[in-house]
């Protein structure tokens, strides 16, 4: 009776780890489908707008239609790709100039970034965000994430397998004919 018990719950694990892996997937792919790219959000200069470790689903557009106050992806001159908060849009040097909002100058106003991003390192602007997905994809992404995840899927596939071959299952009729005999009783 246990180890159909065992059985059940590794079949349940199995089910619920492979579900995850496909909605981790479906995450990650399918917002490409529609013209978003996502993004881990790995520092805190957003916070609390776009807190650590979540996904930010960035869209792009033209930079002369980013207004101030619009959430930008780009590139920084060192080829990190930053998001960060528009304060100024100046069209006519194809610039924007960007702030960390939690970036604060010793009198707490918000202190803008050293400087000016051109319009052609802008990515495009932020449309929404999931938190605590960023963590998620930035783990699984690394090759020792990876392997923990093909590990634990390997893992329950050969549990369920070696379960499967030594607890038979339940007979389809068993409970029918107990509940007949105690209705007889």
């Amino acid at each position: 009776m246990a180890a159909r018990g065992v059985k059940r719950f590794i079949a349940l694990l199995s089910s619920m780890a492979l579900a995850l892996v496909i909605a981790l997937a479906v995450v990650s792919f399918a917002p490409r489908a529609f013209g978003y790219t996502p993004f881990a959000v790995l520092s805190g200069s957003m916070e609390p707008e776009l807190p650590v470790g979540s996904m930010v689903f960035v869209r792009q557009v033209d930079p002369t239609d980013i207004a101030v106050g619009d959430n930008a992806t780009f590139y920084r001159s060192d080829g990190a790709v930053v998001t960060h908060q528009v304060y100024e849009v100046d069209p006519v040097a194809q610039t924007i100039g960007t702030q960390g909002i939690a970036n604060k100058n010793a009198d707490g106003t918000i202190m803008h970034d050293a400087e000016q991003t051109p319009f052609s390192r802008v990515i495009g602007v932020v449309s929404f965000c999931v938190p605590y997905l960023g963590f998620v994809n930035a783990y699984c992404t690394t090759m020792p994430g990876l392997l923990v995840v093909v590990a634990v899927l390997a893992l329950l596939v050969a549990a369920s397998i070696v379960l499967d071959r030594m607890v038979p299952d339940e007979p389809a009729g068993k409970h029918t004919r107990v509940h007949a005999r105690e209705r007889r009783s």
